[in-house]
């Protein structure tokens, strides 16, 4: 169940970021997915014309809305700030299957669908626009 208050779903962040950090990476990664898939949906809160003001990860947790896009970023900060040696890159990608997170060139995707989030051949979908992480870790400093 996806907590109600600010204060709860900061601690529940960080307690997935704490479990993420030593299992397998497929595993973590279908944790972290799960996670962010459990919030409250609403669509078209962030668009990708709109990025310098895309919120920051607890102004994301803050807002406490979130349209396929938001989930997006979310796994984008989340799988960010796990500092894992296995994790070598984290793209956002706008797709025609919606706000894909790309990790290790593409070797896992998530935010594609709650149970089936992994390895995913990517012939499956074109990509639009991407982003890595550098290009986001701007608002993380915010």
């Amino acid at each position: 169940m996806w907590p109600q208050h600010y204060s709860a779903r900061l601690q529940a962040w960080a307690d997935l970021r704490d479990r993420c950090t030593h299992p397998p990476l497929a595993q973590a990664l279908s944790d972290v997915d799960a996670w962010w898939q459990q919030t409250p949906w609403q669509p078209y809160y962030l668009h990708w014309d709109d990025r310098d003001h895309w919120p920051t990860p607890w102004e994301l947790l803050s807002d406490n809305v979130y349209c396929d896009l938001a989930r997006a970023l979310g796994i984008v900060y989340t799988v960010s700030m796990l500092e894992r040696d296995d994790i070598e890159t984290v793209e956002l990608a706008d797709t025609d299957q919606g706000n894909l997170v790309l990790v290790n060139q593409g070797k896992y995707i998530l935010n594609w669908h709650t149970s089936d989030q992994l390895n995913i051949p990517s012939k499956q979908f074109t990509i639009n626009q991407r982003l890595d992480r550098r290009a986001i870790h701007h608002l993380t400093d915010r």
